[in-house]
């Protein structure tokens, strides 16, 4: 009885929605956004949130719950913001629920649910959300969560120059996807799990046909860094800031080879030869995988937007030559949060899949360009930046 009591108390302090009622008595489970979103403009030209919701089935007895799907309400109104089905729910779910079957919880698990809004064009910013999910349960009962609110952060996101001069860029592995190694990837380090990765970016640079590859190279597993559309281009700082850390020396790999697992998950561990850069209190810009042998700034260094910082490259644990961009709240990679920004100005030309990229399947065909101003390119986009 007593854990009942506690649970309710719980989601009474997390506040029920009025446009929401349980289906069934309160579910027994830990609900909460460890990280408040904020909104950004994304490439689509809308507006966007992003962030995770841990469920935790906290009590041995309790039985495996089964999620009949997700609804979320912004500051208690009656219609949703959105809402996942059982099927939509196991795309957006970790761990993984196995293939063809539900996202089920078993007792004493958590499971992660990555929640992506897409805001109403003349809707205002939420202030809060909540949330709502019903569990069947092994008894053949529902019980239900109502709460889990979380306040939205209401400041704008930082506006940034773009990272490299120019060029055409597949923004690979972006924001919107659930399944990639950016925003799905979880760092449990020293007492924190985070997502430093939220909303980073691998630029990877392709030619006018969407091709990473320059002309006349077919042979994946031969090739060479200088084979790539992108290696060796120009790395710019953002914005105006200070150095808060960098490396060189860090060897590169040969392009589309295993390599080994990383040492530790921290930045000396994952990026290679790196720039980090505290471009606003609390704020940091940090560049990956450059060129060996191309870093031109230390740790304390003043830089200005645009000026040159390093090149290009495939050190640290990189497939293939691309930059990794990324914002954070820490200057370290392990115990931070990744947070939006919008690059001031970038053209769109489509989007287009891996396969495209290194030329199989259908041929990619550019969209007309569209001008993109204070935006964050989202997953798979090819963008333009200006010279």
């Amino acid at each position: 009885m007593m854990r009942h009591v506690l649970v309710a108390g719980l989601l009474a302090l997390c506040g029920v929605p009025s446009g929401l009622r349980a289906a069934g008595p309160p579910a027994p489970v830990e609900a909460r956004v460890p990280f408040a979103p904020a909104a950004f403009a994304g490439s689509d030209g809308l507006r966007h949130l992003a962030y995770e919701l841990h469920v935790t089935n906290f009590y041995g007895d309790t039985g495996t719950l089964v999620p009949r799907g997700l609804q979320v309400v912004a500051d208690g109104d009656s219609a949703p913001l959105l809402v996942l089905d059982k099927a939509a729910l196991a795309a957006w779910v970790r761990p993984a629920a196995a293939d063809n079957q539900p996202v089920s919880i078993l007792p004493g698990k958590r499971a992660i649910f990555f929640v992506w809004l897409t805001l109403p064009a003349d809707a205002a910013l939420p202030r809060t959300l909540s949330h709502r999910i019903d569990f069947d349960t092994d008894q053949r009962t529902v019980v239900s969560l109502d709460g889990a609110a979380v306040a939205v952060q209401a400041q704008a996101p930082i506006t940034l120059g773009p990272p490299l001069r120019g060029g055409r860029w597949l923004a690979h592995e972006g924001p919107g996807n659930a399944q990639s190694h950016h925003w799905g990837s979880l760092v449990a380090v020293n007492g924190a799990l985070t997502i430093p990765q939220r909303f980073a970016l691998d630029l990877v640079g392709v030619d006018k046909s969407g091709h990473a590859m320059r002309a006349g190279r077919t042979d994946l597993q031969k090739t060479r860094h200088a084979d790539w559309v992108g290696y060796g281009w120009d790395v710019l700082a953002v914005a105006d800031g200070i150095v808060r850390g960098a490396r060189d020396g860090e060897p590169e790999h040969t392009p589309l080879r295993a390599q080994p697992e990383p040492d530790a998950l921290t930045a000396d561990g994952l990026f290679g030869n790196y720039v980090v850069v505290e471009v606003a209190p609390g704020t940091f810009a940090s560049y990956a995988h450059l060129q060996q042998g191309s870093v031109m700034v230390r740790a304390g260094d003043h830089v200005r937007r645009g000026q040159l910082l390093a090149r290009l490259g495939q050190s640290g644990n990189s497939a293939a030559p691309h930059l990794h961009f990324q914002l954070a709240d820490k200057a370290t990679f392990e115990g931070a949060e990744g947070i939006p920004y919008v690059f001031e100005q970038f053209d769109t030309l489509g989007a287009e899949s891996e396969a495209q990229l290194f030329g199989q399947g259908a041929p990619w065909k550019p969209a007309p360009a569209a001008r993109r101003a204070l935006a964050l390119p989202l997953n798979d986009v090819v963008i333009d930046f200006p010279r």
